[in-house]
């Protein structure tokens, strides 16, 4: 369960950045999720609840949204969304990592970040 080592580098580092301001409370932290990153949305909100249990924290809530994947192909000059595949003996789909126009292998702009992008707090 690697969301819950991710979750907690998360909680530590708004933490961390509530300390350098007066905050009295937080109510928001809200994230932005690549779909690269296969991290899942629910078991972040579970490790999220379990890891601010005793700080500031404790009556926040955790907001996901996710940054959808994007390719770059250097051969035929494509850009634009991942393919997947479904394969039936991991019963999900799989990105493929190859131009969907010419077949090469592509370069990720987009889908394997994981952000803070904005805390909603309240100054003392």
């Amino acid at each position: 369960m690697h969301e819950f080592s991710v979750m907690n580098q998360i909680v530590n580092a708004v933490l961390q950045e509530v300390k350098k301001h007066n905050v009295k409370s937080v109510s928001e932290v809200h994230l932005e999720i690549g779909e690269l990153t296969f991290l899942g949305h629910e078991q972040m909100r579970f490790a999220y609840q379990i890891l601010t249990e005793k700080n500031m924290l404790k009556n926040s809530k955790i907001i996901i949204s996710e940054k959808k994947a994007k390719i770059k192909c250097s051969q035929c000059n494509y850009n634009g969304k991942i393919k997947y595949e479904y394969d039936p003996s991991f019963h999900f789909s799989l990105p493929t990592f190859t131009c969907p126009k010419c077949s090469n292998p592509v370069d990720i702009v987009e889908g394997k970040e994981c952000v803070i992008k904005r805390i909603v707090a309240e100054e003392d």
